[in-house]
């Protein structure tokens, strides 16, 4: 038997391991896809935050407690002194004009007795106006009337409230002197203030 060199037996080896190799050759297989992104979840939007309260603004102290809108017992007290001690005005006959006896006697204690009203704006004031006996029963009403009315101006301008004042006219039905004389009928000629009877 013929020898075969040894160098065509290490060729054909390798010829036979390449082909083998080519034969095996494995088919490069893609990687699976990866799996989809997770849908993204909408993030809860938080609760709206409630706007924070504002605080009550505090009350002024004089505002703590609610003002009564009529006086005290005490109070009414000293407002009826101040009413009592303000003399009634007189006028000239047949005359509404306020003299000056007559604004000074609605000037005293008037200026107290406004400071304590104007806390009391349901405590009212009535300025009765008076007559004397002549005349016919409706010219003095009416006289009575603007004399009210004059005393009543006044009392305004030095600051009391008009809402807190009320006028009303006798006439000439109540006299405070029964006399016929002029000295009887200048006491009946005139203005007198009292507290209202709804104030009591």
């Amino acid at each position: 038997m013929k020898k075969v060199p040894v160098r065509f037996v290490l060729l054909a080896a390798a010829a036979v391991l390449l082909s083998a190799g080519c034969a095996k050759k494995k088919v490069a297989v893609a990687p699976p896809p990866p799996p989809p992104a997770p849908a993204p979840v909408a993030a809860a939007r938080p609760a709206p935050t409630p706007a924070p309260a504002r605080p009550a603004p505090a009350p002024r102290q004089a505002q703590a407690a609610v003002q009564p809108r009529m006086p005290n017992a005490a109070t009414r007290a000293r407002i009826d002194e101040l009413i009592a001690r303000i003399e009634d005005a007189y006028f000239d006959y047949d005359k509404a004009t306020l003299r000056p006896d007559a604004v000074n006697a609605l000037q005293a204690d008037s200026t107290e007795l406004r400071d304590i009203l104007k806390d009391y704006p349901a405590y009212k004031l009535t300025v009765e106006g008076h007559c004397d006996e002549r005349g016919s029963e409706e010219y003095n009403v009416a006289l009575g009337e603007k004399r009210a009315e004059a005393a009543k101006n006044y009392l305004v301008q030095i600051g009391i409230p008009t809402e807190q004042l009320n006028t009303v006219s006798y006439g000439k039905e109540r006299p405070v002197c029964t006399d016929h004389d002029e000295a009887c009928w200048q006491k009946n000629r005139r203005i007198h203030i009292v507290a209202s009877a709804e104030a009591r």
